[in-house]
C-alpha cells in the first residue's frame, strides 16, 4: 500500500479536494495555501476543514503536503521581501491548524546575493519565530534543484537550518526526486547510497513526504523541470524501485508532473498497480 495523490486545485473549497481525491483514487493530496505566484489566499471555514477532517479519516488517507507560496523568500536580500514571506509563513500555519496533523511544506530561498550562511540563518530564525511546540502540523523544507542563489540544492543546507530549528520534533523535508535528481544526487544508478547520504547529514525519520516527479534534464543540471513518470531521465524502473523502497514507506507521495485531471488519475492508477 502507498500514499499517492496529487496537486489539486482550492478554489472549491478544502472538502472538495478530498472529494476529488476518491474520484481520481489517491489517499492523499498536496494543495497551495495561497496563490502559488501571488499572495491571495483561500479561506476555509471551520465547517468546511471539519467536512474534510471527516472525510480524510474516513476515506484513511495519508498526511496531505500543503505548499507555501512560490513567492515566498524567508531569506530575500531586500527586507520587506522577507517580511512578506513571514507573514505568509505565519498566516499559512495559522490556518494549517483547522486540519491538524498534516504537513507543511515550502522551498527554503533565494539568497540573492547574500550568501548561503545568512540565507540560512533568516531561513531559520523566520521558522523559530513562528514554530511552537503546540502546533499540529509538521514544516517540512523541500530538496531543490540548486539553481542561482535558492537554497536546499544540498542536503548539508538542509540540514544545517534543521540545526538552527528550536522546535525540531516539528521539521522535516520532503524529498523532490526531480530536484534532487537535477541538484546532483544519482537516483537511477545510486539510490541507496543517495538515501544513505541523507541519512547521514539529515537522518532518514526527517523525510517525512515524496514530491514524486520524473526530470526533462540529466543529472547535475540545476534546472528545475519536472516530466511524467517514466518520461523522463529518471526513467520507469528508478520511479518504481523509489515508490517501493522500504525506506519510504507510509510516506505520502506527491505527483506534481506536467499532466491534466485524466493524467493524474492515470499515473496514480500506475502507481498503485505496483502495489498489488
Amino acid at each position: 500500500m502507498i500514499y499517492i495523490g496529487c496537486h489539486l486545485s482550492v478554489t472549491d473549497g478544502y472538502e472538495a479536494m478530498g472529494k476529488t481525491m476518491v474520484e481520481f483514487g489517491g489517499n492523499t493530496f498536496a494543495f497551495f495555501t495561497r496563490n502559488p505566484r501571488g499572495g491571495k489566499t483561500k479561506e476555509i471555514t471551520r465547517e468546511d476543514a471539519s467536512a474534510l477532517n471527516e472525510l480524510l479519516k474516513k476515506e484513511q488517507f495519508g498526511p496531505l503536503v500543503a505548499h507555501g507560496s512560490y513567492t515566498m523568500n524567508l531569506c530575500s536580500a531586500k527586507p520587506e521581501t522577507r517580511d512578506n514571506g513571514f507573514d505568509m509563513l505565519k498566516q499559512d500555519l495559522q490556518r494549517m491548524e483547522m486540519i491538524p496533523g498534516n504537513y507543511y511544506n515550502f522551498h527554503p530561498g533565494a539568497h540573492t546575493g547574500q550568501g548561503v550562511e545568512t540565507g540560512i540563518r533568516q531561513i531559520a530564525e523566520a521558522l523559530n519565530r513562528v514554530m511552537t511546540p503546540e502546533m499540529h502540523t509538521t514544516v517540512l523544507l523541500e530538496t531543490m534543484a540548486g539553481k542561482g542563489s535558492e537554497i536546499g540544492g544540498t542536503f548539508e543546507e538542509l540540514a544545517e537550518i534543521i540545526r538552527l530549528v528550536a522546535c525540531k520534533d516539528k521539521i522535516g523535508v520532503c524529498f523532490d526526486t526531480c530536484h534532487t535528481w537535477d541538484a546532483g544526487y544519482d537516483l537511477v544508478n545510486d539510490f541507496d547510497r543517495v538515501l544513505k547520504r541523507f541519512d547521514e547529514v539529515i537522518g532518514l525519520e526527517r523525510l517525512m513526504a515524496v514530491h514524486f516527479n520524473d526530470s526533462k534534464n540529466p543529472c547535475g543540471s540545476h534546472k528545475d523541470r519536472h516530466e511524467k513518470l517514466g518520461e523522463g531521465y529518471l526513467g520507469p524502473e528508478t520511479m518504481k524501485k523509489i515508490a517501493q523502497h522500504t525506506a519510504l514507506a507510509g510516506k505520502p507521495f506527491i505527483l506534481e508532473t506536467p499532466n491534466d485531471d485524466e493524467g493524474y488519475r492515470k499515473e496514480i492508477g500506475i502507481v498503485k498497480d505496483w502495489f498489488r
